[in-house]
């Protein structure tokens, strides 16, 4: 019984975020999705704050913040969450209502078979694998870069990697999605990918440089935010390609597959930077993952019609 109750609340935890994607996507316009998407990765970047650190603060910590005890953080975090209630009492309905599927073929195959059935559908997800590769092998290993390669303390990293990288990539998501009105979506992703591939070779100049405060600083914070603006542009293109009666499911399926590279390339920077094995130095490894960054940006310059149509649907 235990286990049934585990599963069906993970089921359940597992939906919302199909629903809020599937949602967010059907009630904007082309023209919003630039903001909706910068909206939708700052809400989810503070709500892991909120939820992660700030809580384990409140409950544990000591100080003004801290001491609450875990029964009053947990019934706080409980009241946040009606934030959420009350944006969905608030929210419109999409102008363009899909159909309910009746049929499990209709809630999952056939969502599958629009999608393929498109000109270039695996062209389309090459990109959607390649797009943040570069960025999600470099990221990987750049904590341990930072502290056993160029010689940082854990502090300073803590300090610098993660507390100034958040605000760098929520300032690069809000920059990001507001350039997006101007830009476009092919232009957005074309310029944010090369900003993206771009900002790995600050951690190969800060490998060649050493421990150098003011490189850190500026490569953490290039990394952020230009990871920041690819993200916003990313997400756009998620929504975009998705067909308003199949939303749910093939925004889930799309992000699920744009997980796979950065499942996966852990292992792969482990390998290429371990003495046993490739044992490239970091320096070269960074300009690799620069190199890695490119094959996306390749395939989205072909695809740019594409993308430009997608761009133009409602």
């Amino acid at each position: 019984m235990a286990t049934c109750k585990s599963a069906s609340r993970l089921t359940r935890l597992a939906a919302w975020p199909a629903i809020v994607d599937a949602y967010s996507t059907d009630a904007v316009t082309s023209e919003q999705r630039g903001v909706a998407a910068a909206l939708k990765v700052v809400g989810y970047r503070l709500a892991m704050l909120v939820s992660g650190a700030l809580a384990l603060v409140l409950a544990a910590g000591t100080g003004w913040l801290g001491g609450l005890g875990w029964e009053k953080t947990y019934l706080l975090m409980s009241a946040l969450m009606g934030v959420g209630l009350i944006a969905t009492l608030w929210g419109r309905e999409p102008v363009i209502a899909a159909r309910a599927p009746q049929t499990l073929r209709e809630a999952v195959a056939e969502p599958l078979r629009e999608f393929f059935s498109r000109p270039g559908a695996w062209a389309m997800l090459a990109l959607i694998i390649l797009y943040k590769l570069g960025d999600a092998f470099a990221l990987s290993l750049s904590t341990a870069f930072l502290i056993r390669g160029a010689g940082f303390s854990p502090d300073d990293v803590g300090y610098v990697n993660k507390g100034m990288g958040l605000a760098a990539t929520i300032v690069g998501v809000v920059f990001g999605g507001a350039l997006m009105v101007r830009l476009g979506l092919y232009r957005s992703l074309m310029v944010f990918g090369i900003l993206q591939a771009v900002s790995n070779l600050a951690y190969m100049w800060l490998a060649m440089v050493g421990t150098s405060y003011p490189l850190l600083i500026f490569a953490v914070g290039f990394d952020n935010i230009a990871g920041g603006m690819g993200t916003v542009a990313f997400v756009a293109l998620l929504m975009a390609l998705c067909d308003h009666r199949f939303t749910a499911t093939q925004y889930a399926l799309l992000s699920a597959l744009a997980s796979f590279g950065r499942v996966y390339v852990g292992p792969a920077a482990g390998f290429a930077t371990d003495p046993n094995h490739l044992g490239l130095g970091w320096s070269t490894f960074f300009f690799s993952t620069f190199v890695v960054a490119l094959p996306g940006l390749i395939v989205l310059a072909w695809k740019r019609q594409t993308i430009e149509a997608l761009d133009r649907k409602p």
